[in-house]
C-alpha cells in the first residue's frame, strides 16, 4: 500500500509541475505565441470553448498573430475574449474574415510586472506540491499494518520527492524569468 501511494504522490507532483509550467506558456515574452492564446475560452453560443477549438492559429511575424475562425459567426465573440483576457496587453484587429493581434513592445516595466506574475504562479505550484505531500504523508500514517520504520521511509521518501519537485518548478521559474527579462 505504501508503494502505491508514492507512486500517487509523485504522478500527482508530476501533473503539478506541467500545469504550472503550461501556466508560464501563457504569459508572454515579447513574440506572440499561440500559446499564449490556449487559456483564453469564447462564449460560443452560451459555452465557454477553448479558442483553439473554434479557430486556426499562424504567427506570420514575430509580434502578430492571425486568427482565423472556422464560422465566422464567432468573431466577435473571440474578439471580445480576447480584448477581457487579463495580463495579454493585446490588441485585436477584425477584418471580417480574420482577426489580427499585434503585440505591443514589452516595457521593462512591464516586463517586471509579467515576473511577478511567474512567480506568483511559481508559489502556487510549490503550495499545490507542499499539499500533496501532506496528503500522501497523512495517508502512510493512516495506513493500519505497518511498522515505524517502513511509515519514516516513506516519509522521508516523499520528503524527497517534493524536493525535486519544487527544485523542478525553481528551476522551470529561471528559464520563464530569464526569457521575460531579455531584450
Amino acid at each position: 500500500m505504501i508503494v502505491e501511494t508514492i507512486a500517487e504522490v509523485t504522478e500527482k507532483m508530476n501533473k503539478a509541475v506541467d500545469v504550472i509550467k503550461d501556466d508560464f506558456q501563457t504569459v508572454r515574452t515579447g513574440r506572440a505565441n499561440p500559446a499564449l492564446f490556449q487559456k483564453i475560452l469564447v462564449d460560443y453560443y452560451g459555452t465557454p470553448t477553448p479558442l483553439a477549438q473554434l479557430a486556426g492559429l499562424q504567427n506570420p511575424e514575430a509580434r502578430t498573430l492571425v486568427i482565423q475562425p472556422y464560422d465566422k459567426g464567432a468573431l466577435k465573440e473571440i474578439e471580445k475574449a480576447i480584448v477581457n483576457f487579463p495580463n495579454l496587453g493585446a490588441t485585436p484587429t477584425n477584418d471580417g474574415d480574420i482577426i489580427r493581434v499585434t503585440m505591443p513592445e514589452l516595457t521593462e516595466e512591464r516586463r517586471k510586472e509579467y515576473v511577478k506574475i511567474v512567480k506568483a504562479k511559481a508559489e502556487d505550484g510549490r503550495v499545490a506540491i507542499r499539499n500533496i505531500r501532506r496528503k500522501g504523508i497523512s495517508d502512510i500514517e493512516a495506513l493500519k499494518d505497518t511498522s515505524e520504520d517502513e511509515v519514516s521511509r516513506a516519509e522521508k521518501e516523499i520528503e524527497h520527492l517534493t524536493k525535486q519537485h519544487i527544485e523542478a518548478l525553481d528551476e522551470a521559474l529561471k528559464k520563464k524569468e530569464a526569457e521575460l527579462l531579455e531584450v
